[in-house]
């Protein structure tokens, strides 16, 4: 088991989950029912599962709960590029989250071939 506070992957992950919950509360008040909330989902979803793969018995499972949070990160990615292709919010607000996605992604592939 891992302390999942002390995992970089995990508190970037945090990290980002705020940004994205900040970045969503200057969207337009029509969006937030739609793509807003699958927003909020995938990008809650990337630290919890990291933290619940952290609190499993065995590295095999922590590895399946990295892929789940990968697959959520990825979704979250595709999410914020539909905010830019959907004119809802300008590329600079987006691009910096978007750079955080990439990066953790990556760390994601590193850990879970570290595992």
């Amino acid at each position: 088991m891992h302390k999942v506070e002390n995992l970089k992957i995990w508190t970037k992950s945090i990290a980002l989950t705020k940004a994205v919950y900040l970045l969503i509360a200057s969207l337009p008040k029509d969006e937030k029912f739609g793509l807003t909330s699958q927003i909020k989902r995938s990008a809650v979803s990337i630290p919890s599962n990291i933290a619940e793969g952290a609190g499993r018995n065995s590295n095999k499972e922590f590895k399946h709960f990295l892929s789940i949070a990968n697959g959520s990160n990825y979704e979250l990615h595709t999410q914020l590029l539909l905010l830019i292709e959907l004119n809802l919010i300008h590329e600079e607000k987006v691009q910096p989250i978007i750079e955080q996605c990439i990066e953790i992604q990556k760390m994601n592939y590193v850990f879970q071939q570290k595992l």
